[in-house]
């Protein structure tokens, strides 16, 4: 509370580190609309803003480093003296609230790399949501947590003042790495205060040699780990949940010295569309002690419809990570013997699976490609190339060839496998061919696992000069060869000359 009080915040109803019950009473009776499932699990809703506003994120110019940060579209600079006027402004909304909540926790599970984060936010769901989220500290822990290393300040109840320098939207995310410091306004969506933490190991880790990473990791009894990267419709989350391995996390992890750790406590998933017989790990973990956001529900039965998209396409559930039975705790691993890119093509050009040698790692890191299915307006049908490097650029900080290089040094050290893994078409592009089986996802994927590659013979493809194996137990080897299963071989070739072409031309702009 001193330190409250030094930051100018003066309040008579501080509710601090709370269990997840009351977090959840008091969202019941203080956050509007919010509602107990029948599982359970708190329902509640995040306004008008339910994604991220990934282009009202700013970061604070300061000298210590300007010098290393990747200026641009994703990137934008603000001064310290508009960090300093917006902080003001957060304290002066703290004061006027009903409530505020503060949430203390860690982030990144290796002991040695661990810092100490404070959530300073005036909705009990927002407290719960970050308690989920962040390493949760022993009550010992707690009371001997001191100074913490970094504030996150969630004002996202009120809009962010235009009339300061720098700001340009009612929405703003802003940064301090020398003040250590995060500022939120003019958003509810929680998944803004998750990222920004990310955005900020995505600065620290690299000045220490550590990649961080955007990826799930799983790990076998034997302790044989992977990693999996992919933008969202790629399969990152369903396939990383494998119940004969354990999960180590399924968003945000760092690659130190001492091997794999989850930055994260919990898990953020995807809830729209979600069947228990598809994602069962998932749907079991949406209990007490979930958030379950922008979902919609039967008032008199409480049961939620998964497949409602009326308020968001993007419905999320949020629980801490133990509510994942085979889930590995404390959430660390040795280093990486896979690494697997998982991409959903539409244009049904690349290969189920390829193997990457350590240039062509660094390629589709970069690249970080996916494609999706354009709408029907205008008539348009044809597939979208999608290029977001490091599967993740949004979030990255420096030059995603500092993360590339990193990436490369350590498959180098570790002598780690890469492999490129195709979740969309097969035998044409959409609305020709069809979506590849994800049972024949999953052989693939069991069988780098099982290292049985290692006696296979491979043969390059000429476009991306990508090794695709010649088999694969349980898959049939006429799709293996992409080209094989398209009855049109010339439509083939143009889709594929096509395809490397934008390739091409996103690469350029990196090197």
């Amino acid at each position: 509370m001193d330190m409250l009080s030094n930051l100018g915040i003066q309040h008579s109803n501080v509710h601090v580190n709370l269990s997840s019950d009351a977090l959840i009473q008091l969202s019941l009776e203080t956050d509007k609309g919010s509602a107990l499932s029948d599982t359970g699990a708190l329902i509640v809703y995040s306004g008008e803003k339910t994604g991220r506003s990934p282009k009202d994120k700013r970061i604070v110019l300061e000298e210590s480093s300007k010098d290393n940060i990747n200026w641009g579209d994703v990137n934008q600079p603000i001064d310290p003296a508009s960090f300093n006027q917006a902080k003001q402004q957060a304290v002066a909304f703290f004061n006027t609230c009903a409530d505020l909540f503060i949430v203390d926790g860690y982030a990144v599970w290796d002991k040695k790399n661990t810092i100490k984060v404070r959530i300073i936010c005036t909705k009990a769901y927002h407290a719960l949501f970050m308690y989920n989220m962040l390493i949760r500290p022993t009550e010992q822990e707690l009371a001997n947590f001191g100074t913490p290393d970094y504030v996150l300040y969630n004002a996202g109840a009120t809009s962010a003042d235009m009339s300061i320098k720098g700001i340009t939207s009612t929405t703003s995310i802003q940064l301090s790495f020398e003040q250590k410091e995060i500022l939120i306004f003019g958003s509810e969506y929680a998944g803004e205060m998750k990222k920004a933490i990310f955005s900020l190991l995505n600065y620290l880790m690299p000045l220490n040699q550590m990649l961080s990473m955007h990826c799930s990791a799983n790990e076998s009894e034997s302790g044989a780990l992977s990693l999996f990267f992919g933008l969202s419709g790629t399969g990152k989350t369903t396939l990383s949940a494998d119940p004969n391995r354990k999960l180590i996390g399924d968003d945000e992890h760092i690659w130190s010295e001492n091997g794999i750790s989850n930055i994260e406590g919990g898990c953020y998933a995807k809830a729209i569309d979600l069947e228990p017989q598809k994602e069962p790990q998932i749907f079991q973990a949406i209990k007490k002690g979930t958030i379950l956001e922008n979902v919609v529900y039967d008032p008199a039965t409480k049961k939620v419809d998964y497949t409602n998209k009326s308020i968001t396409e993007n419905t999320r559930a949020a629980y801490p990570i133990e509510f994942i039975p085979n889930a590995k705790i404390p959430c660390v691993g040795g280093h990486p013997n896979h690494i697997i890119f998982l991409t959903c093509d539409a244009f049904g050009v690349l290969p189920p699976i390829s193997k990457l040698n350590s240039e062509q790692a660094q390629y589709h890191f970069i690249s970080g490609y996916t494609a999706k299915v354009a709408g029907t307006e205008m008539g348009v049908t044809e597939p979208v190339a999608t290029f977001s490097s490091c599967f993740g650029a949004a979030f990255m900080v420096w030059k995603s060839t500092v993360y590339a290089k990193l990436l490369a040094e350590k498959i180098m050290q570790h002598n780690t496998s890469v492999w490129l893994i195709n979740t969309g078409w097969i035998g044409g592009g959409y609305g020709v061919g069809k979506r590849i089986d994800l049972k024949y996802t999953r052989a693939m994927i069991d069988a780098i696992h099982e290292n049985v590659f290692e006696d296979v013979a491979f043969h390059t493809e000429p476009y991306f000069n990508l090794s695709i194996p010649a088999t694969c137990a349980n898959v049939p080897s006429t799709i293996l060869n992409p080209i094989d299963a398209w009855s049109e071989k010339e439509a083939y070739v143009q889709q594929a000359g096509k395809l490397k072409t934008l390739f091409d031309n996103n690469i350029i702009k990196f090197q």
